[in-house]
């Protein structure tokens, strides 16, 4: 009998620098492509970014690091 054992975690964001709608679907897309990302929703209007993943494929860090190749800054927050 095989199980997937995958644990998901939501890891929530504060962006910085974006200031239309199409800046959304940027950050989206570059998040998307992470392998272990289930689920991206960036909310414009508060600049908060909900992240569904894995974190034993996809880090915090790297996250981060797929909004600034977006072109904005982001950082962890606790709501």
């Amino acid at each position: 009998m095989s199980t997937n054992a995958s644990t998901t975690t939501r890891t929530l964001l504060r962006a910085e620098g974006f200031s239309c709608p199409s800046c959304v679907n940027k950050i989206e897309k570059q998040i998307g492509r992470l392998k272990g990302v289930d689920s991206v929703k960036v909310q414009f209007s508060s600049a908060r970014i909900e992240i569904d993943h894995d974190p034993t494929v996809v880090s915090v860090e790297d996250l981060v690091s797929a909004v600034a190749k977006a072109g904005y800054v982001a950082r962890p927050s606790a709501f």
